[in-house]
């Protein structure tokens, strides 16, 4: 099979590796890709969200399997344009994506579907907004209705800030706060049927303790051994098949993976959002330890035929994985700066270091080009030993500038301990 991964960041870099391990890909292709990506596909220079180049791109390399990454690519209709060719896409089409791509389009699905979800209002003016904060009350939950890497939703107290940040965007979402800790569950879905992948939860505060503002994600980990049993059945049945068949019955089958953004609440499951893509750093954690191969899964929801009551198997252990962010991040990052010691990082036993925001500048040194520059996961027998070696690596990497939350997953392990 010949695969060719969408997109430039530490999400495409897991999916790489992921096809590369799979011995039915017989050639594999990234555009844009990056530095990492490299050492293990072939990178060709691309705007992944320019659909006539993309399917050109494809044909001439007489691609078998598109898999897009990130979303502002599916939202740009390269999946349309390729399905249109006559080459097999994970990934949903343009109106399918809308249920990312727009809050308020993916409550409408919910309510339509009866997926349980927090109570919300879409607001188009600052007179709505307001009231809408008077009715929920603190804390404020306000999510900008369009795409915003992951960096659109402010939970605060602060009144004053939750105005603010309804202002700073066209058109926005205000829900009621979710008691209860986060977990994502990734699907892969075939228009029809799902099935899903390994529970992970990633932590989006830029800070230890989940202090400081939302990011696109500083860190993950599976398996979660706390989540109450019979938790993926139960999301399967209440959340995602419902999703996919009303998405089905408005003719935009849902092809790719549906990302389910859950609150385990005191009053049971609840959506906190669905994106059109995997999640990002969730997918470093999930693949490491999908023993599957995965190449025949993705295509098999490409092009149909998907087995519900198919589960694939995992590698026993654990995986942990730390972003490692520019100075500046999430606001400004300083981009620029040489980045050291990958070759010591990847000698820490059970750990390897996947690339999000590199590039190699004039001078062949490898600088930070983006926000999250690079994700150090770590593998074990169990989260301790996972998170050990993540760790490890994460001291052996210079980056002038940079921050790491010290404490993902650590609460998990406190707990069981």
């Amino acid at each position: 099979m010949r695969v060719l991964v969408l997109g430039s960041g530490g999400r495409e870099h897991a999916l790489a590796r992921a096809l590369h391990r799979d011995p039915v890909v017989t050639a594999l292709h990234c555009g844009p890709g990056n530095p990492g990506t490299a050492g293990i596909a072939d990178n060709h220079q691309l705007d992944p969200t320019d659909p006539t180049a993309v399917t050109e791109l494809a044909q001439r390399l007489r691609i078998d399997l598109v898999v897009v990454g990130p979303e502002a690519v599916l939202v740009a209709g390269v999946g349309d344009a390729l399905r249109k060719a006559g080459i097999p896409c994970f990934g949903p089409d343009r109106a399918a994506a809308r249920i990312e791509a727009s809050k308020a389009f993916a409550k409408e699905i919910m309510a339509e579907a009866g997926v349980p979800t927090a109570d919300a209002r879409v607001c188009d003016t600052s007179t709505q907004v307001e009231e809408a904060l008077d009715a929920f009350g603190p804390p404020y939950v306000v999510k900008d209705d369009g795409l915003a890497a992951g960096k659109g939703v402010v939970v605060t107290r602060d009144r004053a800030a939750a105005s603010r940040h309804a202002a700073g965007c066209e058109r926005v979402v205000i829900e009621e706060f979710l008691d209860g800790p986060e977990v994502s569950l990734f699907a892969l879905c075939d228009g029809e049927n799902a099935v899903p992948l390994l529970p992970a939860q990633d932590f989006k505060r830029a800070h230890d303790g989940d202090e400081g503002p939302n990011t696109g994600g500083m860190g993950a980990y599976t398996p979660l051994a706390w989540t109450p049993p019979g938790l993926v059945d139960e999301v399967m049945s209440t959340v995602v098949q419902p999703a996919v068949d009303e998405l089905r019955r408005r003719e935009t089958p849902y092809v790719g993976v549906l990302y389910a953004g859950l609150s385990l609440t005191s009053k049971g499951v609840r959506v906190v959002e669905f994106n059109a893509r995997f999640g990002d750093p969730e997918t470093q954690v999930v693949l490491d330890r999908l023993a599957t191969p995965i190449g025949k899964l993705l295509q098999a929801c490409a092009i149909g035929g998907l087995d519900p009551a198919f589960r694939p198997e995992w590698r026993p252990g654990a995986a942990v994985t730390v972003v490692v962010a520019a100075e500046g991040y999430p606001a400004a990052p300083v981009k620029g700066d040489e980045i050291t010691g990958l070759d010591e990082a990847a000698a820490v036993e059970g750990a390897y270091v996947l690339h999000a925001g590199t590039k190699v500048d004039a001078d062949g040194r490898l600088v930070a080009s983006g926000g999250r520059v690079l994700n150090v996961v770590g593998t074990g027998p169990d989260l301790g030993a996972a998170r050990g070696a993540a760790y490890e690596a994460v001291s052996r990497i210079g980056l002038r500038g940079s921050h790491h939350r010290s404490d993902i997953a650590l609460k998990a392990i406190q707990t069981r301990a």
